[in-house]
């Protein structure tokens, strides 16, 4: 009996990291053992998560299995999407690369919180200012 092939990958968006495991499959998509529409809260989020899915036209192929930590869940969302986009890249990155690299989901986004400075309340703001 041949062993299904599983294809692996990290994803990262702002402070939270999804271990993606893709195989062939019906489109089940688990996060931390549940269901991806129990995991996610907005199906804003669940759309974001699931879109390169949706450019590639690989939904119905592929199960994936995702382990997420750290963030918040829109994060946590953008990370499974960036770890999904890299295990298609490793399952076949020929036929899927032009259509993910063309709706911008190769690139890892490095945004992050800007660091809060001493004197400051946050970041950039300052104390109120007082003449007198």
């Amino acid at each position: 009996m041949a062993k299904a092939t599983v294809y692996y990958a990290t994803g990262k968006r702002k402070t939270s990291a999804a271990r993606v495991f893709l195989k062939a499959g019906s489109g089940k998509v688990e996060v931390n053992s549940l269901p991806i529409d129990k995991y996610l809260p907005t199906p804003v989020s669940i759309m974001k998560a699931l879109s390169p899915f949706a450019v590639t036209e690989a939904k119905d192929k592929y199960d994936a299995e995702v382990t997420v930590i750290g963030g918040g869940k829109i994060g946590q969302a953008g990370a499974i999407c960036h770890g999904i986009t890299r295990a298609l890249l490793v399952a076949d990155g020929e036929k899927y690369r032009p259509a993910l690299k063309k709706a911008g989901l190769i690139t890892r986004d490095d945004r992050m919180v800007e660091r809060k400075k001493y004197g400051k309340h946050k970041a950039r703001k300052r104390p109120q200012y007082s003449k007198r």
